[in-house]
Protein backbone atom coordinates (compact mmCIF):
# COMPACT_ATOMS: atom_id res chain seq x y z
CA UNK A 1 0.00 0.00 0.00
CA UNK A 2 1.74 2.99 -1.27
CA UNK A 3 2.44 5.74 2.14
CA UNK A 4 1.06 9.48 1.57
CA UNK A 5 4.46 10.79 0.24
CA UNK A 6 4.76 8.29 -2.45
CA UNK A 7 1.48 9.28 -3.58
CA UNK A 8 2.14 13.01 -3.26
CA UNK A 9 5.41 12.22 -5.70
CA UNK A 10 3.43 10.58 -8.10
CA UNK A 11 1.40 14.21 -8.33
CA UNK A 12 4.56 15.88 -9.60
CA UNK A 13 4.94 16.11 -12.87
CA UNK A 14 8.64 14.82 -14.15
CA UNK A 15 11.57 15.91 -17.19
CA UNK A 16 14.15 14.40 -18.74
CA UNK A 17 17.03 16.33 -18.20
CA UNK A 18 20.57 16.80 -18.41
CA UNK A 19 22.51 18.17 -14.95
CA UNK A 20 25.73 18.66 -13.38
CA UNK A 21 24.97 16.72 -9.85
CA UNK A 22 27.34 15.90 -7.46
CA UNK A 23 26.22 13.97 -4.24
CA UNK A 24 27.68 14.79 -0.91
CA UNK A 25 27.38 12.89 2.24
CA UNK A 26 24.65 14.64 4.56
CA UNK A 27 26.42 13.56 7.98
CA UNK A 28 29.91 15.03 7.25
CA UNK A 29 27.74 18.72 7.84
CA UNK A 30 25.65 17.54 10.55
CA UNK A 31 26.57 20.16 12.61
CA UNK A 32 23.96 22.03 10.31
CA UNK A 33 26.85 24.02 9.08
CA UNK A 34 26.13 24.51 4.99
CA UNK A 35 29.54 22.73 3.57
CA UNK A 36 32.03 25.02 2.17
CA UNK A 37 31.05 25.74 -1.67
CA UNK A 38 32.75 27.00 -4.18
CA UNK A 39 32.38 31.11 -4.79
CA UNK A 40 30.65 30.36 -8.10
CA UNK A 41 28.17 28.26 -7.07
CA UNK A 42 26.95 30.28 -3.92
CA UNK A 43 26.84 33.30 -6.51
CA UNK A 44 25.15 31.58 -8.95
CA UNK A 45 22.29 30.59 -6.15
CA UNK A 46 22.18 34.06 -5.27
CA UNK A 47 21.69 35.61 -8.25
CA UNK A 48 18.59 33.31 -9.17
CA UNK A 49 17.13 33.56 -6.05
CA UNK A 50 17.24 37.57 -6.09
CA UNK A 51 15.56 36.50 -9.26
CA UNK A 52 12.50 34.97 -8.18
CA UNK A 53 12.20 37.20 -4.99
CA UNK A 54 12.21 40.19 -7.92
CA UNK A 55 9.38 38.85 -10.07
CA UNK A 56 6.32 40.22 -7.73
CA UNK A 57 7.86 43.38 -7.73
CA UNK A 58 8.87 43.57 -11.41
CA UNK A 59 5.50 43.07 -12.38
CA UNK A 60 4.07 45.76 -10.29
CA UNK A 61 6.52 48.07 -11.32
CA UNK A 62 4.80 47.02 -15.13
CA UNK A 63 1.76 48.00 -14.16
CA UNK A 64 2.41 51.44 -13.41
CA UNK A 65 5.63 52.32 -15.91
CA UNK A 66 6.27 50.26 -18.82
CA UNK A 67 9.52 51.84 -20.13
CA UNK A 68 11.09 51.50 -16.75
CA UNK A 69 9.71 47.66 -16.59
CA UNK A 70 11.71 47.07 -19.78
CA UNK A 71 14.61 48.43 -18.97
CA UNK A 72 15.06 46.21 -15.47
CA UNK A 73 14.23 43.64 -17.89
CA UNK A 74 16.90 43.98 -20.31
CA UNK A 75 19.26 44.77 -17.25
CA UNK A 76 17.88 41.02 -15.72
CA UNK A 77 19.05 39.48 -19.50
CA UNK A 78 22.24 41.35 -18.77
CA UNK A 79 22.79 39.69 -14.90
CA UNK A 80 21.53 36.37 -16.78
CA UNK A 81 24.59 36.72 -19.45
CA UNK A 82 27.20 37.35 -16.33
CA UNK A 83 25.48 33.89 -14.39
CA UNK A 84 25.77 32.27 -17.57
CA UNK A 85 29.44 32.62 -17.51
CA UNK A 86 30.12 31.96 -13.67
CA UNK A 87 28.32 28.21 -14.96
CA UNK A 88 31.26 27.85 -17.15
CA UNK A 89 33.38 28.32 -14.65
CA UNK A 90 31.62 26.20 -12.28
CA UNK A 91 30.98 23.05 -14.35
CA UNK A 92 34.55 22.50 -15.20
CA UNK A 93 35.12 21.53 -11.69
CA UNK A 94 31.81 19.72 -11.34
CA UNK A 95 32.43 17.20 -14.05
CA UNK A 96 30.22 16.13 -17.03
CA UNK A 97 26.62 16.79 -17.13
CA UNK A 98 24.70 13.17 -16.70
CA UNK A 99 20.47 12.62 -17.62
CA UNK A 100 18.43 12.36 -14.71
CA UNK A 101 14.46 11.99 -14.38
CA UNK A 102 13.75 15.59 -12.16
CA UNK A 103 10.62 16.74 -10.41
CA UNK A 104 10.10 18.99 -7.56
CA UNK A 105 10.06 15.53 -5.44
CA UNK A 106 13.13 14.20 -6.54
CA UNK A 107 15.79 13.39 -8.50
CA UNK A 108 16.71 9.84 -10.42
CA UNK A 109 20.19 9.04 -11.89
CA UNK A 110 22.71 6.39 -12.87
CA UNK A 111 25.29 5.92 -10.63
CA UNK A 112 28.73 4.60 -10.74
CA UNK A 113 28.72 3.04 -6.84
CA UNK A 114 25.52 1.99 -4.93
CA UNK A 115 24.32 4.43 -2.06
CA UNK A 116 22.61 2.68 0.76
CA UNK A 117 18.82 3.14 0.52
CA UNK A 118 17.37 5.55 3.32
CA UNK A 119 20.59 7.25 3.57
CA UNK A 120 20.67 11.30 4.06
CA UNK A 121 22.81 13.41 1.00
CA UNK A 122 23.28 16.57 -0.42
CA UNK A 123 22.87 17.68 -3.88
CA UNK A 124 24.81 19.67 -5.47
CA UNK A 125 22.82 20.61 -8.36
CA UNK A 126 23.69 22.95 -11.56
CA UNK A 127 20.16 22.81 -13.69
CA UNK A 128 21.02 24.04 -17.24
CA UNK A 129 21.03 25.90 -19.52
CA UNK A 130 20.52 29.01 -17.47
CA UNK A 131 22.93 27.97 -14.70
CA UNK A 132 20.51 27.33 -11.68
CA UNK A 133 22.70 26.32 -8.50
CA UNK A 134 20.75 24.31 -5.89
CA UNK A 135 21.87 22.93 -2.99
CA UNK A 136 19.27 20.67 -1.85
CA UNK A 137 18.85 17.76 0.58
CA UNK A 138 17.99 14.53 0.00
CA UNK A 139 17.25 11.17 1.34
CA UNK A 140 18.42 7.85 -1.33
CA UNK A 141 14.63 5.79 -1.42
CA UNK A 142 16.00 3.51 -4.09
CA UNK A 143 19.29 2.22 -5.57
CA UNK A 144 19.18 -1.07 -7.83
CA UNK A 145 21.70 -2.26 -9.84
CA UNK A 146 21.64 -1.91 -13.78
CA UNK A 147 22.77 -4.78 -16.54
CA UNK A 148 25.24 -3.00 -18.10
CA UNK A 149 27.13 -1.58 -14.57
CA UNK A 150 26.74 1.15 -12.67
CA UNK A 151 23.04 1.66 -10.34
CA UNK A 152 19.79 3.47 -10.79
CA UNK A 153 19.57 5.68 -8.32
CA UNK A 154 16.11 7.62 -7.29
CA UNK A 155 16.56 10.01 -4.49
CA UNK A 156 13.38 12.03 -2.58
CA UNK A 157 13.90 16.06 -1.75
CA UNK A 158 13.75 16.68 2.13
CA UNK A 159 12.53 19.96 3.81
CA UNK A 160 13.09 22.22 0.49
CA UNK A 161 12.45 25.84 1.18
CA UNK A 162 9.92 27.64 -0.61
CA UNK A 163 12.21 29.29 -2.78
CA UNK A 164 13.81 25.85 -3.93
CA UNK A 165 10.69 24.87 -4.80
CA UNK A 166 9.76 27.21 -7.11
CA UNK A 167 13.22 27.08 -8.72
CA UNK A 168 12.10 23.61 -9.57
CA UNK A 169 9.03 24.32 -10.04
CA UNK A 170 9.80 27.37 -13.19
CA UNK A 171 12.85 24.93 -14.23
CA UNK A 172 10.81 22.44 -14.57
CA UNK A 173 7.98 24.57 -16.65
CA UNK A 174 10.58 25.74 -18.39
CA UNK A 175 11.89 22.89 -19.77
CA UNK A 176 8.27 21.22 -20.64
CA UNK A 177 7.53 24.51 -22.58
CA UNK A 178 10.89 24.24 -24.38
CA UNK A 179 9.86 20.20 -25.24
CA UNK A 180 6.84 20.85 -26.62
CA UNK A 181 7.74 24.28 -28.72
CA UNK A 182 10.40 21.56 -30.39
CA UNK A 183 7.59 18.98 -30.85
CA UNK A 184 5.12 21.32 -32.66
CA UNK A 185 7.92 22.92 -35.11
CA UNK A 186 9.15 19.30 -35.68
CA UNK A 187 5.49 18.55 -36.75
CA UNK A 188 5.50 21.68 -38.87
CA UNK A 189 8.50 21.01 -40.27
CA UNK A 190 7.11 17.15 -41.41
Amino acid sequence: MPTQDTEERREYYRIEDRVALEILPAEAHGNNEPPALPRQFSLLADLHLLDFESQHLLRQIAEHNRTLASYLKVQNKRMDLLGQALVQGLLAGMGPERSVTLSEGGVSFVHDRALAEGTQVLLKMVLLPQGLGLLLPARIGRCDPQAGGGYEVATEFEALTEAQRQLLARHILQKQALERRLAREHLQGD
